[in-house]
């Protein structure tokens, strides 16, 4: 058994502590621990037979550290060549499903071929090398690492006489007397001499060389920052400030921009641009149509690729290439417009003007106008000059009379659809005297030579829009909208027909993946789908048109009712509280639905063409006066 601890003699305690001056152990009431003896122990040299201990040096190598990820699946810049590649080839399928519902030439895809070239070469962050380059790079490094390390490692270089002198002396110790050992080390002394001495020379020769190439550096550092110093020094502290702002402004745009201009919409701005090469009178909504009915393979594309792309593409890679939504057509007009501008800075590749009377004319039909409207928009555009070109830079300057004069007007790089549709609601304006005119029934002509009179019943012509507009909301492709606030318990049998039509071609796989899966899939084996006409070539979205024939507006029965023109109100878009007449309400929301453009931004556009064609007529009144 362990034996206790003792108590004292005196006061019985067993309580005992160790004094650090004096080293006697004594209880808590002080008495001093009898029979106790405490050796200290100096020693500085240790004996023969004292033990040692000493650390060795582990030879175990350590284990690397071994990562979970997937092999398979790339990162960093092979990544980023692959994400290219990859929308490379979900371009090449919008091509063909363009080709192919639009009926367009074999030109089409050689425009976009090269258009996607100069895309990727123009992008602020282009891609990187193709793999093969990559791996080429990887074992450059690695053989650049593994001739520093040998090159650390390596013996010193030693000329061929000390070798031999060094080879004579081993091999003669080897032979000789313990006597003659002196004279061997004094030679191989005399060897390692002469080495180091030419190892010195070379160090001191490339000493030297880098002294120079310091010099050099020094004195361009130099130059460069005295330049430098003395440019900032010009500026004041409030310039130096802004200047360092914009510097940061900079460089968050160009992280935005590398984001933005990599996305998969970049594809729809080359289609574009395509498209105007070609003079198609294409609208945004075109396109956006045909994105949201899955003909043109935007949405969900990773399943078109084939299995040995989507390997080797990780989770984030995926979410970039499978947007959610179709763009909008104000997104999908600033990459074509950007796209068009810097191909003409860079290269003086100018794209040609909209074919503007197919499309013109496609806009009246869209605000279910006649004839007579498209001419009377038609005179008003080439009056207020609007630019009809992808990019304001592409068109001529405005005349600067002073040196702060603008290049261009506010919303020249606007969409061209929505520019018609604004010259179109001007002449409504003008005509109708649609957003108050004087009186609540607006104008009416006076005579037969009247514009006016060849123009619909204002009542009629309303009725229409609102028609149009209550039709188009029950077609199928106002449904697969996503602005669309109809459920599927709101179709009929003949729309659910048309739903499950869509979600087959929106849903299911490629073809060929289906075929190679009726074996093992037991859905498609018992339950397999029957081909259809639709799927072998898909309709075009048909929207209603809208009705030709209006009662002709009425003549003025008295003097009061104004003439066409003569009582005009602008209303400001700045102006959030406001509101607008129902007529003119009417119209707006129609054009907007029919360019898919926000109502505040076509209420902007119209108030600054209306300004301008003020300025226009003022300058017309003061020639006549003159």
């Amino acid at each position: 058994m362990k034996a206790g601890r003792p108590r004292c003699s005196v006061c019985g305690s067993k309580q005992w502590r160790k004094e650090p001056s004096s080293g006697l152990i004594t209880c808590k009431e002080g008495h001093v621990l009898q029979n106790y003896r405490n050796e200290t122990r100096e020693i500085n040299e240790l004996g023969p037979h004292a033990l040692r201990k000493r650390t060795l040096k582990s030879q175990r190598k350590r284990k690397e550290k071994q990562s979970r990820a997937d092999p398979k699946l790339y990162h960093g810049e092979r990544a980023r060549y692959h994400y290219f590649q990859c929308l490379q080839l979900i371009l090449r399928l919008q091509i063909q499903a363009l080709t192919r519902m639009w009926e367009l030439p074999p030109e089409f895809e050689a425009i976009c071929r090269d258009l996607w070239a100069l895309h990727l070469s123009l992008l602020p962050n282009p891609p990187p090398a193709e793999p093969c380059f990559y791996r080429q790079e990887q074992q450059d490094e690695t053989e650049s690492t593994s001739s520093k390390t040998s090159k650390t490692t390596a013996r010193p270089i030693v000329p061929l006489s000390t070798v031999d002198e060094e080879g004579d002396d081993a091999g003669s110790d080897h032979d000789r007397e313990e006597g003659q050992k002196h004279d061997s080390s004094s030679s191989s002394s005399s060897s390692s001499s002469s080495s180091s001495s030419s190892s010195d020379e070379e160090d001191e020769e490339e000493e030297r060389e880098m002294e120079r190439l310091m010099r050099e550096a020094s004195v361009a550092r130099s130059s460069s920052s005295e330049e430098e110093e003395e440019e900032e020094d010009q500026l004041d502290p409030s310039q130096k400030s802004s200047k360092d702002e914009r510097n940061e402004k900079r460089k968050q745009r160009s992280i935005l921009s590398n984001k933005q201009y990599d996305a998969p919409v970049g594809n729809i701005a080359v289609l574009v641009v395509a498209c105007w090469s070609l003079r198609l009178p294409i609208t945004y909504m075109d396109l956006v149509r045909v994105i949201e009915m899955y003909d043109l393979p935007y949405l969900d594309p990773v399943r078109l690729l084939p299995p040995t792309l989507t390997r080797h593409l990780t989770k984030q890679t995926v979410q970039a290439l499978s947007p959610h939504f179709a763009p909008p057509p104000i997104y999908i007009h600033n990459h074509a417009s950007r796209l068009a501008k810097v191909i003409y800075k860079s290269h003086n590749i100018y794209t040609p003007e909209m074919n503007v009377a197919p499309l013109l004319w496609r806009a009246v039909r869209g605000l279910n106008g006649t004839p007579t409207l498209y001419t009377l928009a038609k005179r008003l555009a080439s009056v207020l000059s609007v630019p009809m070109t992808l990019h304001h830079c592409l068109a001529s300057p405005l005349k600067r009379i002073r040196q702060d004069d603008p290049a261009w007007h506010r919303y020249d790089n606007a969409p061209v659809e929505v520019t018609l549709v604004a010259v179109i609601i001007i002449v409504l304006k003008m005509a109708y005297g649609v957003g108050g005119g004087g009186n609540e029934s607006g104008y009416a002509p006076h005579s037969k030579e009247d514009p006016l009179h060849a123009l619909p019943d204002l009542t009629a012509y309303l009725n229409a829009i609102k028609a149009s507009e209550k039709s188009e909301g029950e077609t199928f492709e106002s449904f697969i909208s996503k602005d669309s606030g109809r459920t599927v318990l709101d179709l009929d049998d003949e729309m659910i027909d048309q739903y499950m039509d869509f979600c087959e071609k929106a849903l299911l796989p490629r073809e060929d993946r289906i075929n190679g899966r009726l074996k093992r899939d037991p859905a498609v084996q018992y339950f397999p789908l029957q081909p259809r006409q639709s799927q072998d070539e898909p309709p075009r979205p048909q929207l209603p048109e809208p009705p030709s024939t209006f009662p002709a507006a009425n003549f003025s029965q008295g003097n009061n009712t104004l003439r066409p023109g003569q009582a005009y109100k602008i209303y400001s878009a700045l102006d959030l509280l406001g509101v607008l007449p129902r007529d003119y309400e009417r119209i707006i929301q129609r054009a907007s639905h029919w360019t898919g453009v926000d109502e505040d931004y076509i209420s902007g556009v119209v108030e600054r063409f209306e300004r301008r064609l003020c300025r226009w007529f003022e300058r017309v009144k003061k020639g006549r006066r003159s």
